[in-house]
């Protein structure tokens, strides 16, 4: 019998019978008991038909997160070991691969987890708890993953912006096991990275490009590559070992460019008569406009531009900014390989962002590849919101 339960609103039943695991405040008439934030409750229609049992958070919009649609299921030790060995055997090929050590292993909702991400570094995981929900269980979840994986430590980088939505500080530090080295290197299609788990952007590395960098790469056979918002240098890593001629990288962090620059040394691909240029990209873009450069391949990864609704408008203005600079800078018959990780931003809206920017600046744009993220970032059907990255490889006449 569960401590409390939220009764939806009339007709506000659809959404949650479909499995969609997010329950908005709007959709809840009242709550009966005294659940505290963060608590296992029970949803049940307005006729008093139990839906779905999830954690609850009052602070948020999203008042409800479900964990599980099956009224005997319990929210228990079991639930969390059931649910994470699914996840594992989801990524086994990737844990059976010698040449990949870093991929995703949780992606929370996705993964029938709401709010927890688990990225495997090596023989390191990093935890990120991005739900008042998870919270309660975190030291089980540290000590369940090092049983099922065998790492040596489970470090938390709950350090994202998305947790104040939440009513949540910001949590550093380990969890569970050995602390990681303070540099840590990793393997990526057989590439080599050096991995900072205790500062680095997201987790550690973008792991969602992984699959597109390799795609993307194969466009840049002595080529001159753009590589702008480049991080710590994962496309231009790819492109320098298909045989890219000269690559710019641009980003807007000194130490990114270095770490850039530090792989290349570690693959074994220097000295290269390569550029790294520190600064604002839509200034330097402009700046190499002005100068009439042009490249074979340009590459626009750049960060989330829209974080709510009411960002959209000015994201998209954003976005058809970087893309105009950009297909100026491709040299006619060029490629132009171009990302948004704003889940807000759709891959049609996206699209369209690109139509008005060939316009605008008068060249001939066909798209030769749609490009997703990583296989060990899976769509659920029932979650689109988990469709976050989208990016485009288009031929600029």
């Amino acid at each position: 019998m569960a401590s409390a339960i939220v009764r939806l609103k009339p007709g506000r039943e659809k959404s949650v019978r479909r499995r969609h695991p997010w329950i908005f405040s709007g959709a809840i008439a009242e709550v009966e008991g005294a659940p505290s934030p963060g608590d296992v409750v029970e949803v049940h229609s307005a006729q008093g038909e139990f839906l779905a049992r999830g954690y609850y958070n009052p602070r948020s919009q999203i008042t409800v997160r479900v964990l599980t649609w099956d009224e005997q299921e319990r929210i228990d030790a079991t639930f969390w070991q059931k649910r994470l060995e699914r996840a594992l055997a989801r990524r086994e090929t990737l844990a059976q691969s010698g040449d990949t050590t870093a991929y995703r292993l949780v992606f929370a909702e996705s993964d029938g987890l709401p709010g927890l991400i688990v990225d495997r570094y090596g023989d390191w995981l990093v935890l990120q708890s991005l739900a008042l929900g998870i919270e309660p269980w975190k030291e089980l979840l540290a000590e369940l993953l090092l049983s099922l994986t065998e790492a040596k430590g489970v470090y938390e980088r709950s350090d994202v912006d998305v947790r104040t939505h939440e009513g949540l500080p910001p949590r550093v530090g380990l969890l569970k096991g050995e602390l990681p080295p303070e540099e840590l290197v990793v393997y990526e299609n057989g590439l080599a990275f050096y991995v900072d788990l205790f500062a680095g952007q997201k987790t550690g590395l973008y792991l969602d490009q992984r699959e597109n960098r390799a795609k993307v790469a194969l466009y840049c056979r002595d080529a001159e590559v753009l590589d702008v918002f480049s991080y710590v240098g994962g496309f231009a890593l790819y492109a320098a070992r298909e045989g890219a001629r000269r690559i710019v990288e641009v980003d807007s962090s000194r130490e990114a460019l270095r770490a850039a620059e530090r792989n290349m040394e570690l693959n074994g691909f220097s000295p290269r008569d390569d550029e790294y240029l520190e600064g604002d990209a839509f200034r330097i873009l402009r700046t190499l406009r002005d100068q009439a450069r042009q490249f074979d391949v340009v590459i626009l990864d750049p960060p989330k531009f829209a974080f709510s609704r009411a960002q959209v408008q000015s994201a998209t203005r954003g976005y058809k900014d970087i893309n105009m600079l950009g297909m100026r800078l491709v040299r006619p018959g060029g490629v132009l390989c171009t990302f948004s990780c704003s889940g807000l931003v759709s891959m049609d809206l996206f699209q369209k962002v690109l139509f008005g920017a060939s316009v605008d600046v008068g060249r001939e744009v066909r798209v030769l590849e749609y490009l997703h993220q990583a296989r060990d970032h899976p769509l659920l059907l029932s979650f689109p919101e988990g469709a976050y990255l989208k990016g485009f490889i288009c031929r600029v006449e």
